[in-house]
């Protein structure tokens, strides 16, 4: 009888050395100035002394996964886009205040180290990262045998970013009369997975390699599109216009994320007409048998960032977003509050204003 060992009880201490080795180009690649110390350190370096060109600077911190949409790219075998919505998720809330992302961390948990796959994943948090202009300083990966199956995974980051307190953004700069910028989406993002494969991939379902004539590929393909990164266009956005506030359009639906960046006293119309909803949205909607009420509650439905500012600026913020790329239309107004108001969602604890999506689609 041999003696027990790591290796035996499932850890590969030696995988996880290949890994790092395979990891390190992509970790090189996606390093700012002030990044300091080298790769492989216990702890991520940062040169503080960035905060000096700031008069009073407010460090801002956001924490996220990518949920079930790793399951997606776990059956798929395809696993260099995940880090993309990671990096999405923290920076895109990050930038919500109008804070610059200026570094992040990682954490990966899977049951099985496969260097080639570990690999996969960072690069795409790396690719991420060089998208929205911030370090990746650091991460680890952990096995954990017993606890996940072998090829089950899944990861989270945390990131940090820095505004000056002049420039904070948020709902106290918001009035009425104000118009919300909406900026299209590049699908699903991260957001609402497991309704989408209950309906997608679950009994009934068309299933991960069903060509969707609607999609113009398969469900996994679109499932797999990675979240857009809107960090740097908001940043540029903010530097052109006055913009007020931004809400990244997450978990709890397109209502519920702006009514968290009003103040109490307002209240936001969204006109449901203003854009047309994407393709995977109004599929998942006819093969789900699901209500609108509950799309909108779960999904961004084609709108992933909105930003609120003076309706004498919303001209000037679409021409600066369309020279970026970014697609975007005038999707609402803020106004003030009826008595009793409560619309279709408000801020958690009710500190935030109400909001209400009115009309159809076109």
């Amino acid at each position: 009888m041999t003696g027990a060992s790591y290796a035996a009880a499932g850890v590969d201490v030696e995988a996880g050395e290949r890994a790092v080795a395979l990891m390190r180009a992509a970790v090189a690649a996606a390093q700012r100035p002030e990044t300091a110390g080298s790769f492989g350190g216990f702890a991520g370096l940062f040169d503080a002394s960035v905060l000096t060109r700031f008069t009073k600077p407010l460090l801002a911190t956001s924490t996220d996964g990518v949920g079930t949409k790793v399951a997606v790219a776990q059956a798929m075998d395809i696993h260099h886009t995940v880090g993309i919505d990671l990096v999405a998720m923290i920076v895109d809330d990050l930038v919500v205040c109008g804070a610059e992302p200026l570094f992040l961390t990682d954490y990966i948990a899977c049951g099985s180290v496969v260097p080639e796959r570990i690999a996969a994943i960072v690069s795409g948090i790396a690719n991420g990262c060089q998208q929205a202009g911030c370090a990746l300083l650091g991460g680890e990966t952990a096995e954990h045998p017993g606890l996940l199956g072998p090829g089950e995974y899944d990861i989270a980051g945390a990131g940090t970013g820095v505004v000056e307190a002049s420039r904070l953004l948020g709902p106290a700069l918001v009035q009425a009369d104000d118009v919300i910028v909406a900026m299209a989406s590049s699908g699903l993002h991260s957001n609402g997975y497991s309704l989408a494969r209950y309906v997608l991939l679950g009994q009934g379902g068309p299933g991960l390699h069903a060509y969707i004539d609607e999609f113009d590929r398969t469900v996994g393909e679109e499932l797999l599109e990675p979240t857009r990164i809107y960090a740097k266009d908001c940043l540029a956005l903010a530097d052109a216009v006055p913009v007020r506030a931004f809400s990244h359009i997450t978990g709890g639906g397109i209502a519920a994320n702006i009514a968290r960046v009003l103040p109490e006293h307002l209240a936001a119309d969204i006109d449901r007409s203003t854009w047309t909803v994407p393709a995977v949205f109004t599929v998942i909607g006819q093969l789900g048998d699901v209500s609108q009420l509950e799309l909108e509650k779960t999904f961004n439905m084609g709108m992933g960032m909105v930003a609120v500012l003076p309706a004498s600026h919303a001209d000037a913020a679409i021409e600066l977003l369309a020279e970026r790329g970014i697609r975007s239309w005038v999707a609402g107004q803020v106004r003030d509050r009826q008595a009793g108001e409560t619309g279709d969602a408000a801020a958690k604890g009710g500190a935030g204003g109400a909001v209400s999506v009115v009309g159809a689609h076109r």
